[in-house]
């Protein structure tokens, strides 16, 4: 029988970013995933990391200091990945006063120094803007003429959490996709799992500790998998997105408030297009594979409409998903309202086979929430190293000091034969791990199969070997967003290359 000393459950950024930091700190690490990695809530948020602007009205201070603090840390350790951006809230004075939203931003400003212990924010700070002239009124209604601006950061949220596997699989960590733990149970002070691989093949492992970090799926992992009925309930909130043609011009993004005191983001992405979200709607049935409903996008398009010159409508929307978001159940009666925070359950025997459960978290305090797992469970692993992640680059991100648009310049000056926006699209994706894919390749021809979309038989080639992709969809919509660019056609070239694969 395999015996590690921690099996992760579950393959988001949570369980990837305990699996990296407790693979770096010595741990023998297993990590399993039923489906893809960063399959469900980890690959549909709003791709921000930011602190949580909204959470200063529900006083939640010390998870938006932490939040800020973190995008701090982020962008240090992930710079291909988390870029800044500068976010324009426009001013409704039925909705907000100007005096609220000012001691927000102040707010917002200072906690993160304060979090940050008196180290800089690299970020420019907050001030009032008029939304009347350029350039923030390009597609705006004219109705909006003032407003306020501040920073935060915009993320690739799938690719975050495929870095952290790279990191974890280079520090020793085992991860395998489409594979299940099926149950779990106590024997001679520790457990033994029994995992179930895609074609059935079942495996029993031995490990010292088990995280689980399912989820939409924590609490019945921990109910029926594990054996172990829990009294903390998760709250499964529905967030949906839109993605239509660009409906502004310029790189920043909005921050809009609406009549029901949610806000609702307006960013661009993938060049050409904006991305319209969110929504929070309380579910009940089974998370798995959830659906932008007719009615949240009717609100989403309302709740853009009011502040642009042209109102956005269903018709215009090219694509749409939904992510369901496990928060830890705090009793709060509004989806908006329940904490974002996480919480850690630590269970043992007679201080052994010890099961960590996580409640809840955010996109953005992912590496904060491992640290805390980690210290959690420090008791357990007595031998286990200190914390080292917040000042070690994920792969991808180790520029030498260079600026990442230095790094970039270098790598099109390297290969001049390449299109530069096929090579800056690799750079998004991959960073400094581009040089490495495109080893050997001079021409356009030596990238293999053009699929479209910025999408080369070299980059699948790549991603199947070092990314766990298996699918098609893995390819499409989580390490690439290639499927936006695509004609079915060409998404159906891609859908056949892995058929190949697999019958070869």
């Amino acid at each position: 029988m395999e015996a590690c000393d921690l099996l992760v459950i579950g393959g988001g950024i949570n369980g990837m970013g305990i699996a990296r930091d407790a693979a770096g700190r010595g741990l023998s690490v297993v990590l399993v995933e039923k489906e893809d990695l960063a399959s469900q809530t980890s690959s549909w948020s709003s791709k921000l990391i930011h602190g949580g602007l909204r959470y200063l009205e529900q006083y939640e201070f010390r998870l938006v200091a932490e939040s800020l603090a973190e995008r701090e840390v982020l962008l240090s350790i992930a710079g291909h990945l988390v870029w800044p951006a500068r976010f324009i809230m426009p001013h409704v004075p039925e909705l907000r006063p100007r005096w609220m939203i000012r001691t927000g931003l102040f707010l917002y400003d200072h906690l993160g120094r304060f979090a940050l212990r008196g180290r800089a924010v690299s970020l420019p700070g907050s001030h009032g803007v008029s939304l009347a002239e350029p350039p923030y009124n390009a597609g705006l209604n004219p109705a909006m003429r003032h407003g306020f601006i501040y920073s935060d950061c915009r993320v690739d949220d799938a690719r975050l959490v495929l870095a952290n596997a790279m990191d974890a699989a280079q520090r020793g960590a085992h991860i395998f996709v489409r594979t299940t733990c099926e149950s779990a149970r106590r024997e001679n002070g520790a457990w033994i799992a029994t995992l179930v691989a895609e074609g059935g093949a079942r495996t029993e492992l031995r490990t010292r500790a088990i995280v689980n970090a399912a989820g939409p799926w924590v609490k019945s992992m921990l109910n029926q998998g594990l054996g172990q009925p829990s009294r903390d309930n998760v709250r499964l909130v529905k967030g949906s997105h839109i993605v239509v043609p660009r409906v502004y011009t310029g790189e920043h993004a909005f921050i809009l408030q609406n009549d029901d005191q949610r806000v609702v983001f307006m960013i661009p992405y993938e060049g050409a297009y904006t991305l319209i979200g969110t929504t929070d709607v309380a579910i009940d049935g089974d998370p798995h594979d959830p659906q932008a409903s007719a009615g949240e996008i009717e609100y989403l398009c309302r709740a853009a409409s009011r502040y642009l010159a042209r109102p956005v409508v269903p018709a215009d929307v090219v694509w749409n998903y939904a992510g369901v978001r496990p928060l830890y159940d705090d009793g709060s009666n509004d989806p908006s309202s329940i904490t974002r925070d996480y919480t850690l359950r630590v269970d043992d025997l007679e201080g052994r086979a010890v099961a960590l459960s996580v409640f809840g978290g955010k996109l953005t305090t992912y590496r904060k929430l491992a640290e805390h797992a980690l210290q959690k469970l420090r008791p357990y692993f007595p031998e286990m190293k200190a914390p080292w992640t917040d000042r070690a680059p994920l792969p991808g991100s180790d520029f030498g000091g260079l600026a990442p648009a230095v790094v970039l310049g270098n790598l099109q000056a390297a290969y001049p034969n390449l299109p530069a926006s096929l090579l800056a699209a690799l750079f998004r994706r991959h960073g400094a791990l581009a040089a490495e894919l495109l080893a050997g390749a001079h021409t356009v021809a030596d990238m293999g199969e053009d699929f479209g979309g910025m999408l080369t038989e070299r980059e699948l080639g790549w991603m199947v070997a070092r990314e766990w992709a298996r699918r098609a969809e893995d390819v499409l919509w989580r390490r690439s967003k290639a499927g936006l660019h695509m004609s079915p056609a060409q998404r159906a070239r891609v859908a056949d290359w892995f058929a190949r694969r697999a019958t070869a």
